[in-house]
């Protein structure tokens, strides 16, 4: 019952002070046309470019050694850069998964020659990653991966299909959750991690489009796709063992409660610009939520950079991230007389239409709503 544990964590005044550089540089970033805010940007807001300018200040790969290409900084740091980028609706999303996720994972498990072909690119905004996780007819339970490597001369060959594997076709890799067994009895033995470099020949990558044409999910098919030994990450096998401890990442962060976030910023605009007076007491739930779920993420965050795994207290990060991600919609549209508009100049009104559009996904990012409460459960009855 790792949640139980759990600390609240205070930012000491070095990473107060990085958060006012952060805003600083996103203020003057807006007020230059460089992007514009938008809802659910760490998945529809792909700009390498913007990702390039910051790595040029050292807000990637912050937590990678600096014989990487990193910072040495903290987990915290990078916690209190993301938090002002998803706040702001910042185009996030080319550098995300690689940033947040795969650096920390190579770094973590991957061989020498590994560590130095990828994490220097991650770190600099020349190198961005997908997940190969989910597939068909699997839903959330991973264990059920029925995507096989088979063993070839120098290497394995791949065969199967990942689901929802968001710009994979803009991605130069993707660590990818494979099955190097047969099944038995032991469903989460003989998984493994392999890193496949894009665009494979024996790879396609097939779009699922959002209901307005936005392009961000893919199909991802493997046919007989070589993947050589020097890009197996960790050890054969080990795969179960590796993916989880990453899942306590992807679920935990401050992206699974920011989401939606630039949406009740530009509602209030909205009401100063329009002098229409809100709800104070929906507005007053909605933010208390809000700053209850952000101390959740934080003193997450503080278990991973103290070196723990909190998977269950992640796993309570993404449902109720989730939940509140709807609820933070459901209540915009509640207060305002605005219609959700894709195409509209208005602001409100945009992005009212790309957080409606967007929200049948939340729950499908991360594992969803029902697999993550089976884990916590599991984990109230171990200990009863």
């Amino acid at each position: 019952m790792d949640f139980l544990s759990l600390q609240p964590v205070s930012l000491s005044e070095e990473l107060v002070k990085l958060r006012r550089e952060v805003r600083a540089f996103l203020a003057s970033e807006l007020e230059s046309g460089a992007f514009r805010a938008h809802s659910d940007q760490w998945l529809a807001g792909w700009d390498p470019e913007f990702s390039r300018r910051l790595a040029d200040r050292g807000w990637l790969g912050m937590a990678l050694p600096t014989e990487f290409g990193g910072s040495s900084a903290s987990p915290m740091a990078r916690f209190v850069v993301v938090e002002e980028l998803l706040a702001a609706g910042a185009p996030v999303a080319a550098h995300w998964i690689a940033d947040r996720q795969s650096a920390p994972t190579i770094l973590r498990f991957g061989t020498q020659e590994q560590k130095e072909a990828f994490l220097p690119r991650i770190a600099r905004g020349e190198c961005f990653f997908a997940i190969g996780m989910s597939e068909p007819d699997t839903g959330s339970d991973l264990a059920s991966v029925r995507t096989r490597a088979t063993r070839t001369d120098g290497g394995w060959l791949l065969n199967g299909s990942k689901v929802w594997t968001s710009g994979a076709h803009h991605a130069d890799a993707m660590i990818a959750l494979v099955r190097t067994e047969a099944p038995s009895e032991r469903r989460h033995a003989g998984l493994t991690q392999v890193i496949v470099e894009l665009p494979h020949p024996n790879v396609a990558i097939r779009p699922i489009r959002l209901l307005n044409g936005e392009h961000h999910f893919n199909e991802v098919v493997f046919e007989n796709a070589f993947v050589p030994d020097s890009r197996v990450l960790g050890e054969p096998g080990a795969g179960w063992m590796q993916v989880t401890s990453e899942l306590a990442i992807e679920r935990s962060g401050p992206e699974r409660i920011l989401s939606t976030f630039p949406l009740l910023t530009a509602a209030l605009r909205w009401a100063v610009d329009t002098q229409t007076s809100l709800d104070e007491v929906q507005l007053g739930r909605l933010v208390a939520r809000l700053w209850a779920l952000r101390r959740l993420s934080l003193a997450v965050a503080g278990k991973i950079d103290a070196g723990d795994d909190p998977a269950v207290a992640a796993a309570m990060v993404k449902d109720l991230g989730t939940r509140f991600e709807g609820l933070l919609i459901d209540t915009v549209r509640s207060l305002v007389d605005i219609e959700p508009d894709p195409q509209s100049p208005d602001e409100l009104s945009r992005m009212l239409a790309e957080a409606v559009l967007h929200s049948p996904g939340f729950t499908l990012r991360g594992g969803t709503n029902e697999i993550l409460r089976g884990i916590v459960a599991k984990s109230l009855g171990g200990a009863v």
